[in-house]
């Protein structure tokens, strides 16, 4: 799987636009961290987890370069190509637009087949199935009043919050899903739209305009597994106009929600749980506290913070380093 890319957060932040002139460098970091028990293991192993991974981006003409830590990439939309990079072995691979198309096309027929089997069709026999869900969505956003400076530009607090919630009943009573972007938005900064512009585009050129610049795999995988992330985002980027500037650092975080119901059984199943045998269950356990399921959980964070904004950027900063070799 591709990794996930800031571009998620932008579709949720901004609308689409046709423009593309672009020639702008910048220095990033970013940090993606997973909840629960994973999350901890990955952050207590992984210094990358805990403290984020130095990203420079850059966007010359069509093309646009992400490169960091051991890995990188870079877009070429003349060409329809995507090169990624192994910066510790020097090599890269090519994918073809028409190929990414193709998974996307699998992706979205395997999380159809998954959802199928979950909720087969009537038959003769089968009991008739409960009316589906409604689903009500809050939108909330307040300026916290906090002021700083980031990147050489003065910045204002903002918190969004996206509640998705069964309707007519609160989000205590049935469970849902929070939303919570935590953003510190600066002016309107030209240089950096025109990197927002860019991975528009490419969404819209692999597939149209609701298409974030995300892998296939994991799209369709998070859409399966926690369908109303996609109401949530869907929601967040129509309210985008309320967000004025631009946001130079941002941390989202997923919450799940269990219903009183959900808690219960969770706590019971918690109780009744054994824990793993062998090397690896015992290390586990010496490692994880264990925790009591709690009636919000935490899916996945991210952390994006720009760290410098450069008015130019070279053709070498978005080309394919000479010494590296293709991998086929």
């Amino acid at each position: 799987m591709r990794r996930v890319t800031v571009s998620f957060v932008v579709v949720c932040l901004l609308v689409l636009t046709s423009s593309l002139s672009a020639d702008i460098r910048s220095d990033q970091r970013v940090r993606f961290q997973l909840g629960g028990a994973l999350g901890k293991m990955v952050n207590m192993f992984s210094k990358g987890a805990r403290e984020g991974v130095t990203t420079m981006v850059a966007v010359k003409g069509n093309r646009k370069a992400t490169l960091g830590g051991a890995t990188g990439q870079i877009i070429d939309l003349s060409e329809e190509k995507v090169y990624d990079l192994d910066m510790k072995k020097k090599t890269y691979t090519v994918t073809t637009f028409e190929e990414l198309r193709r998974r996307m096309r699998e992706a979205a027929e395997k999380a159809k087949t998954e959802v199928e089997k979950e909720q087969p069709g009537t038959k003769e026999k089968q009991e008739p199935q409960k009316p589906a869900k409604e689903y009500e969505i809050d939108f909330d956003v307040k300026d916290t009043g906090q002021k700083k400076q980031l990147a050489g530009y003065d910045t204002h607090q903002t918190i969004a919050t996206v509640t998705i919630r069964e309707k007519g009943r609160t989000l205590e009573e049935a469970g849902g899903l929070v939303m919570t972007t935590d953003m510190w938005l600066g002016p309107v900064i030209p240089q950096l739209k025109e990197i927002f512009d860019f991975d528009l585009k490419y969404a819209r050129q692999l597939q149209g305009p609701e298409v974030a610049a995300i892998s296939a795999e994991q799209m369709a995988t998070m859409m399966a597994m926690f369908p109303l992330v996609g109401k949530a985002t869907e929601r967040m980027k129509k309210e985008g106009d309320k967000l004025a500037g631009t946001p130079l650092d941002t941390t989202i975080v997923f919450e799940t929600v269990l219903s009183k119901d959900q808690l219960t059984q969770a706590q019971a199943d918690s109780s009744n749980q054994k824990s793993g045998g062998g090397i690896g269950g015992l290390l586990a356990k010496k490692i994880i506290k264990k925790e009591e399921p709690k009636a919000r959980s935490t899916i996945v964070t991210t952390h994006t913070e720009v760290l410098e904004v450069s008015t130019s950027a070279s053709a070498a900063d978005v080309a394919v380093p000479a010494d590296f070799k293709e991998k086929k």
